[in-house]
């Protein structure tokens, strides 16, 4: 187990352990770090190991090439993707240095911000394999925000839209909550496996709709449809912030919604669920 003290996470502006449909995800046992800026803010201190450039997947709205960073921690070695190296292997890093700049990957869907990810390996692992990183805790408490599904649109992308509610008037992390008051993390339902950013057992409802079942931190998603005014969307993008958010819809193949449109989500079973990845 590596845990991430509160220090390094709230340097960030948004984070989500689980809104992936990559292997390095399963179990949240990676994080996404979202800056709010196109610099990658070094999430860890150690020796820069090696840099490497990946091929990414063909996307019209993403780069070539990704990049893979491997720092020495000491303990273990960090992976970070999605960052175009300013650091060379030899060098050594502190927390919060600039490890270069974000890069626009594809693989990430259109629409996911860019962001450092961040995964741990044992020395003797394989590190440059997707899969198998070590148990990940995150060190900072996150409140869980209720939502009635109703907002404005705030602002829309090709394949998102914003919506300018739920609202929280506190202070540090907070998430969209289920019905049980417990925040929750990933795509739903969009990518298969979810999570709660609170220790949580048993059944996970929202909206009135039961969406998942909870072990620990891991959400096995409910086949499950979400509809906003009654289209059909392809799921909602959840995850921890600081800074004020609503509840994003995700349209992969795009919406007509517009700014300032007001809007009403639903969720219902469906014997045909949305899964990308």
């Amino acid at each position: 187990m590596v845990t991430l003290p509160s220090s390094v996470i709230e340097a960030y502006e948004r984070f989500s352990l689980y809104n992936s449909p990559y292997p390095a995800h399963d179990r949240g046992c990676a994080v996404d770090f979202y800056p709010g800026s196109d610099e990658a803010i070094s999430p860890v201190a150690g020796e820069v190991i090696e840099t490497r450039t990946v091929r990414c997947p063909p996307k019209p709205y993403a780069v070539d090439e990704d990049h893979l960073i491997l720092v020495d921690c000491g303990d273990v070695v960090a992976r970070i993707l999605h960052v175009d190296p300013a650091v060379s292997a030899g060098e050594s890093v502190a927390v919060g240095e600039s490890l270069g700049t974000l890069v626009r990957s594809g693989f990430f869907g259109q629409w996911v911000d860019n962001h450092v990810h961040l995964g741990f390996r044992s020395h003797d692992q394989n590190l440059r394999r997707a899969s198998g990183s070590l148990p990940l805790e995150l060190d900072v408490a996150v409140a869980g925000v209720p939502w009635d599904g109703t907002g404005e649109v705030l602002e829309t992308g090709p394949t998102h839209v914003s919506l300018d509610a739920p609202t929280y008037p506190g202070e540090g992390f907070a998430a969209l909550s289920s019905d049980e008051g417990v925040p929750l993390d990933g795509g739903l339902p969009h990518y298969a496996g979810g999570g709660t950013l609170r220790q949580h057992e048993g059944s996970v409802s929202l909206l009135g709709t039961t969406v998942g079942e909870a072990t620990g931190r891991d959400i096995r998603w409910e086949d499950v449809a979400v509809y906003a005014n009654d289209v059909r969307a392809t799921g909602l993008s959840l995850f921890a912030s600081q800074v004020p958010f609503g509840a994003k819809l995700v349209f992969h193949d795009g919406h007509d919604f517009s700014a300032g449109e007001s809007v009403s989500v639903s969720i219902e079973p469906t014997s045909e669920p949305v899964r990308l990845g």
